[in-house]
This record gives structure tokens, sequence and C-alpha cells, in this order.
């Protein structure tokens, strides 16, 4: 009988919870129509993309208006700092962004960089949290854009954006926020959150993959990346895929319906796990600790551990996980939040991410910790 396999990389995605594909199957036998055409058909169809919008808005309080459906949170960033970025002068083509960002948005940076813009980079402390001093440091007089991540995508630390929202609100800036990692974990308000624009999408919390939402406000200055229709107020173009937004919409009733459940089921399943692997494989280091984090996420160091061997090593012992982002998997070069925070090349290269769901057990977490503990002592050369 083979062993079982764990998946601890929750982050890069996660199973879709059946619930969510029996939403999906039945608006896609009931609702098959083009949301754009003008028949019964094409208005129900119309009906239930609607209802789904509905849903996702409230549940994140947001405006309904402001939500354009995109095919997954990495276009939706692309759409939003591509489109704001076209529309500001060009005496103010200065961009900030935080040290450690998704790929999503440093690269997006490093394309409008070749673009003439100048970026600038809001450094991390140790813990991974933005810098007060180096927030107010920011040429604010001169920003027309601004980009951060709420939560880390390897770290699950947790950004406080009170100073950016209010220096933004101040200077009249506009701003991004990426909520990928956070929506379905944890309590999002983006009402409270204030950015100008954010992107989520629902793989992370047991919802489909190829769909992601946009929020963008109600008039703020944007010029569309793409043309070719009238859908999504004529900002996101192609005919939008109703059963994918309809299991949006049912992944993030689902989370909110048990959330104060899912949320201490998770957590209780990572501070067990980092209890163990603290007991039976240290040393190690957990990046991140002393910030507030997402209840699902552990990054951790083994030091005397190269990060691709150990990665190997866990696949083989069935534990799936990673050694950062998987939107830069293939890469062998140290996780860039990881050297944001100040740890050493090497030390970052001894790190991995682990990214718990809410369909794991504790007896599982008990035995991919043993594992992960074997793995790494047998790679420092013990027994």
């Amino acid at each position: 009988m083979p062993r079982p396999v764990f998946y601890l990389d929750a982050n890069a995605t996660t199973p879709t919870d059946p619930r969510v594909w029996d939403a999906m199957r039945r608006v896609s036998e009931t609702a098959y129509g083009n949301p754009g055409s003008s028949h019964q058909i094409g208005r129900k169809a119309r009906q239930a993309l609607e209802d789904s919008r509905e849903s996702i808005a409230r549940i994140l309080d947001a405006s309904s208006r402001e939500l354009i459906f995109t095919s997954g949170a990495t276009e939706s960033t692309n759409l939003a700092l591509l489109g704001m970025a076209a529309a500001v002068p060009p005496e103010k083509r200065t961009l900030a962004i935080s040290a450690g960002e998704h790929p999503a948005t440093a690269e997006t940076a490093e394309r409008l960089q070749k673009q003439g813009w100048r970026i600038e980079t809001i450094s991390l402390d140790s813990a991974g949290r933005m810098i007060p001093d180096a927030i107010e440091a920011l040429p604010w007089s001169e920003l027309g854009l601004l980009a951060v991540l709420y939560a880390n995508n390897e770290t699950g630390v947790i950004q406080d954006l009170t100073r950016i929202r209010e220096q933004c609100s101040e200077h009249r800036i506009p701003w991004h926020v990426d909520v990928t990692q956070a929506v379905g974990r944890i309590p999002v308000s983006l009402r409270n959150i204030g950015a100008t624009a954010a992107s989520f999408g629902v793989h992370k919390c047991h919802g489909p993959r190829g769909i992601g939402g946009l929020m963008l406000t109600e008039g703020v200055p944007f010029v569309p990346e793409m043309v070719g229709g009238f859908q999504e107020l004529s900002r996101r173009p192609g005919t939008e895929a109703v059963a994918l937004a309809a299991g949006m919409a049912t992944a993030l009733e689902i989370w909110q319906a048990q959330q104060d459940e899912y949320t201490a089921h998770v957590r209780s399943l990572r501070d067990r796990f980092e209890q163990q692997l603290t007991e039976l494989a240290a040393p190690l280091v957990i990046n991140g600790l002393e910030a507030e984090r997402l209840p699902n996420t552990s990054n951790i160091t083994f030091p005397g551990v190269e990060g691709e061997a150990l990665l190997i090593a866990l696949d083989l012992e069935g534990v799936c996980c990673s050694l950062g982002s998987a939107c830069a998997s293939g890469s062998v070069e140290p996780s860039p939040v990881l050297l944001a925070m100040g740890l050493e090349t090497e030390t970052a290269k001894s790190s991995m991410r682990f990214s718990l769901h809410r369909e794991l057990t504790l007896d599982e977490i008990v035995e991919a910790s043993k594992r992960i503990a074997a793995a790494v002592n047998r790679l420092r050369g013990g027994k």
C-alpha cells in the first residue's frame, strides 16, 4: 500500500472544494449562454454572473460596481498597475513598492522602469514588516503610483497598511494592494483597506483556478491594456467565465459561513507543526515569527541544509512543499523577501515554505513533521 502524500503547498494552490465543483457544474448546465446576448439564455447567464459578483463584493466589503473579473490575480495585478500607470502624467512617473513583492508586482515594476519610471522600494525589517521610517521617507510629493502586498505569499506576514492609506489619501496617489493570500484565510474588508485597486483570486482557498478579481475604484484614471469588447466596463474585454465566477462566489461563501472554525483549525495545525519541527529538527528559524502572520503559513530556515536538496528529499518522502513563490518556480535564486528581511544568501537558500489548508488533519500534520525532521537530520549527516 503506497504511503500517503501530504500536501503542504496551499499558498501555491489548494484542492477545489467539491461544493465549488457542484456550483460550477450547475451553472454550466443551466446558464450556459453568453452574458452579452440579449435573448433569454443570455439573460440567464448575465443574472448568474451578476449574482456571483454581488456575493463576492459583499463578502469582501466592496462595491459590486467596482468588481472586474479576470483570469487570475496575476492578470488583475498587471491590469491594475499598467492601466493606472498609463494615466499618470510624465512628471509623476515614480512607483513605490515594498521589498520582496510577488513577481506579478515586481516584474510589472521592472517593465515600467524600462519605460522610464523610477522605482522606490520600501524596506522590510527582520520580521518582514514594512519599516515605518521607510514609508515616511518615500518622496510622497513625487509619487504617481504605489503597490504593496497585504499578506506575503512566502512568509505569511501581514502588513499594517494604515500609514500607506493615510499618505496616499493625503497626496492623492492611486495605490494597489494584492490581497490574494489573505482572501479566504482571514477577514478582508477592502473598504477598510481603502486602496484604489485590489487584486485577488480564490484558488488558494479551495476555489477554482482560471479566475481572478480586480476591485477598481469608480472614476480612477485608467487606460485599459486590452481591447476588443465591452465586457467588464470595457476594462477587461472578453466573454465572461460565468461558471468560474460562480465557483469563486461559492468558495468565498463556504469560507465565510465557517471562517472562525476554519481559521482556528488551520492555526492550531500550523502551531503544532512548528512545535513538532522545533523539537525534532533543531536548529531552525521560523521566519516572520515576530510579526502577525497568516494562520496557515510557516517559512522555516534549516541551517546546514541546502533547500533544493531538501525539497527533493521531501518529495520522495511524500511531503509536497516549496522553496518560495510558485510563480517563480524554476528559479535557483534565493527568495527576494528573505533577502529583504536581512538573511544571508546561503541562509535564505536553506529555507522552505510550508503552507497548510483546512482539509488537513492533526494526525497528518504530525506524520508530515516527522518525515520532514527525518529528511532534515539525514541531510545534516545524522541518521
